[in-house]
């Protein structure tokens, strides 16, 4: 049987938070888009693995999928487009350009943790049905409300599935599906299922698997770290503490934790003097005995001049997550009379949460004056100290 997947790989993955496509992120020390392929490579009933892929991210993609070479199943990715729906379009023409494919299993590159099990149940509900999802039954109440809030109907979660991916269809079906949404020109469907009941073809559904997550949000990538971390007894808790210090100088504001505060001094650094990045970005660096922030990005490298500090603390957290640790906890107080912390403390804790990959609950910032002692309490200079917590394999 000629078994193709196509794994959608070309999306942005915003919600995930700056940094690279979630697709090309490490998680346990391997990229997401890696642990995707994996088990469509190695399954004996398909032969065919193809990615769509944003036209720019050609390098990271054969950075990605490089463990994988000489697996003669993997083929050239295609270029994706600006949808899904456009991705999968494009996909499904290059397969059918070389004659293969009768059936076809449309997989997220986001969901690494697909199995044997999951693929086995997807081909044979298309063979059964021609089309057909995997899904999980709704165990909550659902309510639908009004503009207002106030609840309007009570829905029945016997007949309610949340839907997942491998999604399983007979190719040429798919394939006309598409095509005729690509002619009555309908590029809103996210999902292939979706466009297959709007293009007549029944779907129906099979068992999905609870652990098949989609990984979406910086709580989403800790999740599935947490899952892939070696036993609890192969880890070790290490706890490094980080600090930065800066005079002011002209100016007309300065940037705490990734934001912009307005002040009637700036701060004289070589890339933008946030002192809170600066100091977490040892912080992490020295859970994991590398050194410093200046032995990464040393100040005599004009490249660094006026350079934003978030992409130091991204650089920090990729490498407790390429040495197979997980991040637990960050935590970093201001030292300063003046600018006010308290009405930008939130968005700093956000905006650090997001560079670094983490819940919003693992991150926190305090702010205290030195009472008018020292250079900070007279107003010359601000600094930060930080501390961070992470687990990493014993004996890393």
């Amino acid at each position: 049987m000629d078994v193709v997947a196509l794994i959608v790989a070309a999306g942005r993955g915003q919600r995930a938070g700056d940094g690279l496509p979630k697709q090309y992120r490490e998680v346990a020390g391997r990229t997401v888009l890696a642990r995707a392929l994996e088990p469509f490579l190695a399954h004996p009933a398909i032969g065919t693995v193809l990615c769509a892929i944003h036209p720019d991210d050609r390098p990271l993609y054969d950075a990605a999928t490089a463990e994988f070479a000489g697996q003669t199943g993997l083929r050239a990715p295609v270029a994706g487009g600006a949808t899904r729906q456009v991705s999968v379009l494009r996909a499904l023409e290059a397969v059918a350009e070389r004659g293969q494919g009768r059936l076809c299993l449309v997989h997220d590159a986001a969901r690494m943790f697909a199995d044997r099990g999951l693929i086995d149940r997807a081909i044979a509900a298309a063979q059964r049905h021609g089309a057909a999802v995997p899904a999980l039954p709704v165990t909550d109440t659902v309510k639908r409300v009004d503009a207002a809030g106030r609840i309007v109907h009570t829905l029945d979660r016997a007949e309610l599935r949340t839907v997942q991916t491998p999604q399983a269809f007979a190719f040429d079906a798919l394939l006309a599906a598409h095509r005729k949404a690509a002619e009555a020109g309908e590029v809103d469907f996210t999902d292939d299922a979706r466009l297959a009941e709007w293009a007549g073809v029944p779907v129906h559904v099979f068992e999905g698997a609870p652990a098949n997550m989609k990984v979406t949000t910086p709580s989403d990538f800790t999740e599935a770290e947490r899952r892939l971390a070696p036993p609890a007894a192969a880890l070790v808790t290490r706890v490094a503490t980080g600090f930065d210090v800066h005079v002011f100088g002209p100016g007309g504001h300065i940037w705490l934790g990734g934001v912009q505060v307005p002040h009637d001094r700036g701060v004289v650094a070589h890339s933008d003097g946030d002192v809170v990045l600066h100091a977490l970005t040892d912080a992490l660096l020295g859970t994991l005995g590398e050194g410093d922030i200046g032995t990464h990005f040393p100040p005599s490298d004009p490249q660094w001049r006026g350079a934003a500090s978030d992409q130091f603390l991204a650089f920090a957290a990729e490498r407790v997550r390429a040495a197979g640790g997980c991040i637990d906890h960050l935590d970093a107080t201001i030292l300063c009379e003046r600018p006010k912390v308290g009405p930008y403390r939130d968005a700093m804790r956000q905006r650090i949460a997001a560079v670094a990959g983490l819940p919003l609950g693992a991150v926190s910032i305090k702010a205290t004056t030195t009472e008018r002692l020292g250079f900070t309490g007279r107003g010359e200079g601000i600094a930060a100290q930080a501390a961070a917590t992470v687990r990493l394999p014993s004996g890393g």
